[in-house]
């Protein structure tokens, strides 16, 4: 392996040139603009790996890592009718989602300010700073899916009893981002 390929994980059935490409293992922090235009690609130019990929779990809401690197990781998650997340923050990570199949429903706040609700739908993409608690869900009738991107990577996510109690201000990003070989180890213990 040569150090740019060990230098990211990716999904083995997405591991492609173009995905090599576009994740940009150099790039130590990613803005939540980058971070949704990373999440819209791969979502409009990778359609076909990811629906390979794809499935649905009556028991919870599924999974994959589709990439890691020191500064970003990338995910795809499925959501059935009736799944969906407590409301939460990511921990001081800036954030995006695009939705790849179906529609989601999005109540968000920043610290102080109000409760909004959107509905995205399929091929919408929104990026997020560090300030920014939501919960997801899916109250419609199909199964919806997405793709995530969180940076830096594998910050913890803080869970809250309602988007009201989310404190005035989401405590600081960690003061030193890990190696990727302690990412991987992580990794392998969480999910989105």
């Amino acid at each position: 392996m040569t150090s740019t390929i060990s230098a990211y994980d990716l999904h083995p059935a997405l591991d492609s040139q173009l995905l090599r490409d576009v994740i940009h293992p150099s790039r130590s922090l990613w803005t939540p603009r980058e971070l949704r235009d990373l999440t819209s690609f791969v979502a409009s130019e990778l359609t076909a790996g990811l629906l390979s990929v794809l499935e649905y779990s009556t028991e919870r809401r599924w999974w994959a890592r589709l990439g890691l690197t020191e500064g970003v990781e990338l995910w795809l998650l499925s959501w059935l009718p009736g799944q969906g997340t407590e409301p939460h923050d990511h921990g001081g990570s800036a954030g995006s989602f695009t939705v790849l199949t179906g529609a989601l429903n999005e109540d968000y706040r920043y610290p102080a300010g109000p409760i909004r609700t959107a509905v995205r739908t399929t091929g919408e993409a929104v990026g997020f700073g560090s300030g920014r608690a939501h919960q997801v869900t899916n109250p419609f009738d199909a199964p919806a899916a997405s793709v995530h991107a969180y940076s830096p990577p594998l910050v913890p996510t803080r869970e809250y009893a309602s988007l009201l109690d989310i404190p005035d201000s989401i405590p600081p990003l960690p003061a030193q981002r890990l190696p990727l070989s302690e990412l991987r180890q992580l990794a392998d213990q969480e999910g989105p």
